[in-house]
């Protein structure tokens, strides 16, 4: 079930506030394009500066607007475990595929307290939960072993890996079995990562190019490389522009460029530099979106 191009959807706001209208209008042109999923409040849905209410509401209004027509991932990390659970639990009772959860950021828990956090997880509804590692951002890392501890638990299906390291992914398989699901974290690598036995990308620039990603992820899982190298190649300046500052708000100005939504971010990010805009029209022109 979660395979595939599936976008870490941006959470669109207007004067400050959510812009619902946009977010289903988007999420129609997500189906339409082709991706296989959809990921609304991880980190690229602005997820650090919502309340909790802003963040219901999303997971929500994209599991209503879905409607089951592909999967959805609703993100419910936090670095405090009770938080974390009730985030879980939401995304459960709204309809969620699956819950994405961040390793606890910020508090650097052991490998053991990891097994702990992520075990409570499991436990506290009936919900399939997919790891996010991300040691850049949380400055904790999951390895490969633990990993394997928590596969154990039957809801515990597998891992948005953001740690760029592709021999991770043969680790992975090798301690977790083939049938773990590994979806690389990190555009830049997505084709690597595939070849070495992942299944898909939760992707920052599928929000702007998502029939691209789309097209290359197929041609991954149906074993065509060369094509998708092709694509990977179209998207790679795309792919580093939009991370030149932090990947949702470049996103978002790249969305802006296309018509799709506004580029208003919420504090402590800030609008991009000139210089770095450029840099994003001249991967749009590259990859034939602009």
């Amino acid at each position: 079930m979660f395979k595939g191009s599936m976008p870490a959807l941006i959470t669109p706001f207007q004067n400050g506030e959510l812009d619902l209208h946009t977010l289903k209008k988007l999420v129609e042109w997500h189906i339409s394009e082709g991706s296989h999923g959809l990921v609304p409040v991880g980190t690229t849905g602005e997820s650090p500066t919502l309340t909790h209410e802003e963040h219901e509401t999303v997971i929500a209004t994209v599991v209503k607007a879905v409607a089951g027509r592909i999967p959805v991932v609703a993100g419910a990390g936090s670095n405090n475990t009770t938080e974390a659970m009730r985030l879980v639990q939401f995304a459960a009772d709204a309809g969620a595929d699956a819950a994405l959860v961040v390793t606890p950021y910020y508090n650097k828990p052991t490998q053991r307290g990891l097994i702990a956090h992520f075990t409570a997880l499991h436990d506290c509804a009936d919900i399939p939960i997919i790891i996010y590692n991300i040691p850049g951002r949380s400055v904790v890392d999951m390895t490969p072993e633990t990993m394997a501890e928590l596969a154990k638990l039957p809801r515990i299906v597998g891992v948005k890996d953001a740690t760029g390291d592709l021999a991770r992914v043969c680790d992975q398989r090798l301690v977790c079995g083939s049938d773990f699901i590994q979806l690389s974290g990190e555009d830049a690598t997505a084709h690597g990562f595939n070849a070495q036995g992942g299944t898909g990308c939760i992707s920052v620039t599928a929000n702007v190019a998502p029939g691209l990603l789309s097209k290359m992820q197929t041609a991954c899982l149906e074993g065509d490389f060369a094509t998708a190298l092709e694509i990977q190649d179209k998207l790679m300046p795309l792919h580093k522009a939009i991370f030149t500052e932090p990947g949702l708000v470049g996103a978002k100005y790249a969305m802006s460029r296309l018509g799709l939504c506004g580029d208003e971010v919420r504090l402590p990010l800030t609008e991009l530099t000139d210089e770095t805009k450029v840099l994003l029209d001249s991967g749009l022109k590259h990859a034939g979106l602009l």
